[in-house]
């Protein structure tokens, strides 16, 4: 993918009908899964606790939430990323919906704790909630302020889409045939050449972004190589076969701790049985095919192999030169870890949604890219994502460059 392709570049500044086009996408894209979650799991939909997830029913309501929230709950909903985050809403379709989905005020693990309305109510709060916010959308003029929570709203229902697709993965259940694509393509082999030269990184211009992206970072990339695509298991597996897992010289400190306390010795979803390798897709054991990308990685193991390799991982600067600039760079099947911290940069102003990024500038890594699970909203080449570095259960993976 280039990033005069990358579909998110375009929906950042659709107008109201192209949005309603867009939303519906999306809302269908939800109800696959949860439809395709129910038939897997009991009447309840409840599962095993784990850190990194959600419940099945309160990553659902709380997407409805967060639109409700946002859009038909706002007064200031107008007024865009202007508008005051305290100001008093008006009252949901469902009650204390606040006091069940509120991201903000309840901990991850009490969510799991939870009375929670059954998945059919659950549904029925979606359906209310879309039914007000495409009405609402009919009658707002195509400017950004006056859009700029209905794109929120959409790019927020796309992240929680593709997380309950990680979710799927961890649980091992078969949810493939309601993806549009099953898992991730091989893209070009070599490198490009970046001559180095000045830069600047954050958003200028109409449309939307997200507040992160906002600011103004002028930068100076030296000359160096960029990998066309990242790196595969073909280029990985020798690592595995070296003992490269077993070797601290490899690993960052921090990622050797990890290594010792966490990895099996290998990537996550992956085993090597009778002469062969193979990764887990959802539930069924598939042959690891040398050409596809690597995934299910951690930063931590990134950085090993790059140091094992006389490589090293790009910076998100870097990055980014490379999508906008150089043509033959593929990206967009696996997220991929850069050497980045996740930071504001200059002249960052957080948008009404606090929560969104001031909380995690904390020294956490930059993905960039996307994945194969990720929406098309939500591909962009000025997207920065971000978790901490020992995250496993994403659909990630990386590229390396030369100095």
């Amino acid at each position: 993918m280039s990033a005069d392709l990358a579909p998110g570049a375009a929906l950042r500044q659709a107008g109201a009908a192209r949005l309603a086009v867009a939303l519906e996408a999306t809302r269908a894209h939800t109800l696959a899964l949860f439809d395709t979650w129910r038939t897997l799991l009991p009447a309840s939909m409840e599962i095993r606790y784990a850190p990194e997830l959600n419940p099945p029913r309160w990553e659902l309501g709380h997407v409805a939430w967060f639109e409700e929230r946002w859009l038909a709950r706002n007064p200031e909903r107008l007024r865009g990323a202007a508008a005051d985050p305290q100001v008093g809403l008006c009252v949901s379709v469902l009650p204390q919906a606040d006091a069940l989905y509120d991201s903000s005020a309840i901990s991850h693990t009490r969510r799991w704790h939870l009375d929670l309305p059954d998945p059919a109510r659950t549904l029925r709060y979606a359906a209310q909630v879309r039914e007000r916010t495409l009405a609402l959308l009919a009658t707002v003029p195509d400017d950004d302020d006056a859009l700029f929570f209905f794109r929120w709203a959409l790019a927020h229902e796309a992240m929680h889409a593709e997380a309950t697709v990680y979710m799927a993965q961890h649980l091992a259940l078969p949810i493939d045939t309601a993806l549009p694509r099953r898992g991730p393509a091989a893209g070009p082999a070599g490198e490009l050449t970046c001559a180095g030269g000045e830069m600047v990184l954050g958003h200028a211009g109409p449309g939307f972004h997200f507040d992160n992206e906002g600011g103004h970072l002028p930068v100076t990339l030296a000359p160096h190589a960029i990998d066309r695509s990242p790196v595969t298991w073909a280029r990985f597996r020798p690592f595995i076969d070296a003992g490269g897992y077993d070797d601290a010289q490899w690993w960052t400190d921090d990622g050797w701790a990890w290594r010792q306390r966490h990895s099996t010795g290998r990537p996550r979803h992956l085993v090597h049985e009778d002469g062969t390798w193979q990764r887990a897709a959802f539930g069924t054991w598939v042959p690891m095919t040398d050409d596809e990308p690597v995934m299910h990685l951690t930063r931590h193991e990134a950085e090993a192999w790059c140091h094992w390799a006389g490589r090293r991982l790009p910076t998100e600067a870097e990055w980014q030169w490379a999508a906008l600039n150089a043509g033959g760079f593929a990206w967009g099947e696996v997220w991929e870890w850069t050497a980045s911290a996740f930071e504001p940069w200059p002249g960052f102003v957080a948008h009404p949604y606090r929560d969104y990024s001031q909380p995690w500038f904390d020294g956490r890594p930059v993905l960039r890219g996307a994945s194969f699970a990720t929406l098309d909203c939500m591909r962009h080449p000025h997207y920065r994502n971000y978790f901490p570095a020992d995250r496993n259960d994403l659909f990630a993976g990386f590229r390396s460059c030369a100095a």
